[in-house]
């Protein structure tokens, strides 16, 4: 299979040769991971019982789902990624906003696909056959694992469809083993170990858990959905088959493995620590299926994401391949995990970093979809491209190649959200105003949208 060329340039016609099956697939498969498993461990981790947990869990899934999902449809129109295409909006150099957006949200949960899934590699292969649990053989796993990663983020996209198709298979029957594996210690009650509610009460907690645990999975997807949907073709294929298989695929791709997730921390106790418990409530016949699950679905995973930073950092510096890029930023999301495993404790860093970047985040994804319905999903590619090329010009040139509206009502939105925003060390100054209750996502996303909608802002210019 020849690598890809293609960075986040537009897509020929002829190229689209993908399907809504295929986005169902990729958002299944890839998903079927302990990185996005161990999210449904953290409403356990915030005290709450089984059936809280899973309504937070659930209800933010799909919430998340109605708010993200709609993002696909733009790539379907501009046949390139979802940074480039806000260019419309933010200008064409003003959708860097996108590109540094989802650089992080990308960096952020690649590096903590291979951090969990390392952890439980080391910890199962100690009770197969004593491996030694030291700094070294950590080191040395996550190395191996980042480097599979990057095999296949290297060979870009139809190579990541073909193993997203695999895992979406293999994974399932592993996660359907380990229901039988776990069932025997399953409770529905929070854990003592928790130490009651993190917030002090149920309904901050429960919101925590909310956002944390179940909206923060979809808005992970808000610049993604467009490096699949660009392959597909809107001359065959409707606008609604793929929103329908988007919201799927997002769906079924989030709470199977984020509800099995939620189950296993249950009934193996795994109140303050995911990977630790996990292994050692796991029955001998289920370390070796265990171990599959740990590193093919971790591959599967951090790979879509380590493709997706590399379009990121190829559209931020269009000198760079996407092979070159996407070599670069593993070896930053590598330096992550170890910071990860060595400097920060679990439940702290997943709950702040999806937090921050969910704040940062939701007003971009508003604007980009109100730009959307305004120009109701009629673009000018090549116009979307002229920073790429290191021209000037074009009806999305703006300032200087900046939509000063736009900017400015997504930082607005963005400093809503984060002077609002609940972590374990952090409380923003407006969390007052919310009784305690971290809805950041809804204040960023309501001001930031508020913001653009209000003025349709400079008018475009071809200068």
């Amino acid at each position: 299979m020849p690598i890809e060329q293609r960075g986040v340039d537009t897509v020929p016609e002829e190229e689209r040769t993908s399907g809504p099956r295929d986005v169902v697939a990729i958002l299944l498969g890839s998903n079927l991971c302990l990185g996005v498993i161990v999210f449904g461990w953290l409403p356990v981790s915030f005290g709450l019982s089984w059936w809280q947990s899973v309504s937070a869990v659930v209800a933010g899934t799909l919430a998340g789902t109605a708010l993200t999902a709609p993002l696909a449809l733009v790539s379907l129109r501009t046949a390139t990624n979802l940074s480039t295409s806000s260019g419309a909006q933010f200008g064409v150099r003003g959708r860097l906003v996108g590109s540094v957006v989802g650089l992080l949200l990308s960096l952020g949960y690649t590096a903590l696909t291979l951090w969990i899934g390392g952890d439980v590699m080391v910890g199962t292969l100690h009770r197969l056959c004593a491996l030694p649990t030291g700094g070294f053989t950590y080191a040395v796993v996550y190395a191996l694992l980042a480097a599979a990663t990057v095999g296949g983020a290297v060979y870009g996209y139809q190579a990541l469809l073909r193993l997203s198709r695999m895992l979406a298979v293999g994974m399932t029957a592993l996660l359907a083993l380990g229901v039988v594996a776990y069932a025997p210690g399953f409770t529905a009650a929070a854990p003592p170990e928790a130490g009651g509610y993190a917030l002090g009460s149920f309904w901050p907690t429960w919101a925590l858990a909310l956002v944390a645990a179940g909206l923060s999975g979809p808005i992970a997807f808000i610049t993604l959905l467009g490096d699949y949907t660009r392959y597909v073709s809107p001359a065959r294929h409707t606008s609604g088959s793929v929103l329908r298989a988007t919201c799927l695929g997002l769906v079924a791709g989030l709470l199977v493995p984020q509800l099995f997730g939620t189950f296993t921390a249950y009934a193996a106790r795994a109140a303050l620590d995911y990977a630790g418990p996990l292994v050692a409530a796991a029955p001998g016949w289920y370390l070796v299926p265990l171990l599959l699950a740990a590193s093919a679905g971790s591959v599967g995973n951090a790979g879509l994401m380590l493709y997706s930073m590399g379009l990121d950092l190829d559209a931020i510096v269009p000198r760079a391949s996407r092979a070159r890029a996407t070599c670069t930023v593993a070896v930053l999301a590598t330096g992550c995990v170890f910071a990860g495993h060595f400097a920060w404790a679990a439940q702290d860093a997943m709950t702040s970093f999806v937090l921050l970047l969910t704040a940062v985040g939701t007003p971009w994804a508003v604007i980009t979809l109100i730009g959307f319905a305004r120009c109701r999903g009629v673009y000018d590619a090549d116009a979307l491209q002229v920073f790429n090329r290191r021209a000037r010009g074009g009806i999305y040139w703006f300032r200087g190649g900046w939509n000063p509206w736009a900017t400015g009502a997504w930082a607005l939105g963005a400093a809503v959200g984060l002077l609002s925003v609940s972590l374990p060390s952090y409380e923003g100054p407006l969390l007052g105003l919310t009784g305690g209750v971290d809805v950041s996502f809804l204040l960023s996303g309501a001001v930031g949208g508020a913001a653009y909608a209000a003025h349709p802002g400079p008018a475009p210019s071809r200068a």
